[in-house]
């Protein structure tokens, strides 16, 4: 059976190849929606998590992350994560306009909206090169 999905949907576009975040972005995003799809929840969320760490640092993508743990949220009826997910959508703008987002943050209700996290190893380079 053919795959309907966007192609936003089925893996990284050719702007996405060119750019090694967005690429690692989207790989995290394939990697939830597999787990989602089988219902690991637990690894779900952990991609979902490590596509924030990647996202955090550009507006656009910062905000698609916290849409996608947002309706994931909603999906497994998560009032606590819903709120938390609604509350950091609203602290996105804030954050890339004051430059104040917490490295490593994994964006979840479960931790503060500002506290910093230690990055997974292979997450570093990805991070070095947003800040070059």
């Amino acid at each position: 059976m053919p795959d309907l999905r966007p192609a936003s949907e089925t893996g990284p576009s050719s702007s996405a190849a060119a750019d090694p975040v967005h690429a690692a972005y989207l790989v995290e995003l394939g990697a939830y929606r597999c787990a989602r799809d089988v219902g690991d929840w637990d690894a779900a969320w952990r991609h979902l998590e490590r596509g924030h760490i990647l996202a955090q640092p550009r507006f656009g993508l910062h905000l698609a992350s916290h849409l996608e743990m947002l309706k994931f949220a909603i999906s497994r009826r998560d009032v606590r994560e819903i709120s938390g997910q609604l509350l950091r959508i609203a602290l996105v703008p804030l954050g890339a306009l004051t430059g104040r987002l917490p490295i490593g943050n994994i964006g979840r209700a479960r931790v503060s909206a500002f506290a910093p996290m230690p990055v997974p190893d292979d997450l570093r380079s990805y991070l070095r090169q947003d800040a070059s």
